[in-house]
């Protein structure tokens, strides 16, 4: 399952350089499937659906930092633990219950947006 960022965040930032596939942006910041990752061009996720790499996406958010379900793996891959949820002072990274996914397809998830990795 992916990780949201709660109301509760206090945009102070400290989650955002500790996620390894780039994921995490600053509220109202546009965000795209290539930052971060291998990918780039026209790529089909790993659910399907046809996306543009470098095509700039809404934000998930205008108000606090966010996490792009698509790019976040929970760490998995990279850390034994999420973290964003570590880093966080006020305890707002937490599961996303509209966004669950098993170990192998978050892991299936890195390895498709780090093939190298």
């Amino acid at each position: 399952m992916a990780i949201i960022i709660t109301d509760e965040c206090i945009n102070c930032g400290a989650c955002e350089p500790e996620c390894p596939n780039t994921a995490i942006y600053e509220g109202a910041d546009d965000w795209r499937y290539k930052d971060g990752t291998s990918l780039e061009g026209t790529v089909v996720l790993t659910d399907g659906r046809e996306v543009d790499a470098d095509e700039a996406q809404e934000p998930v958010s205008d108000e606090v930092y966010y996490i792009v379900p698509d790019k976040c793996t929970e760490c998995k891959g990279f850390h034994d633990e999420p973290q964003c949820a570590a880093v966080c002072p006020v305890d707002c990274c937490v599961p996303d219950e509209d966004h669950v996914e098993t170990e192998e397809e978050l892991l299936a998830k890195q390895r498709f947006m780090h093939p190298d990795g």
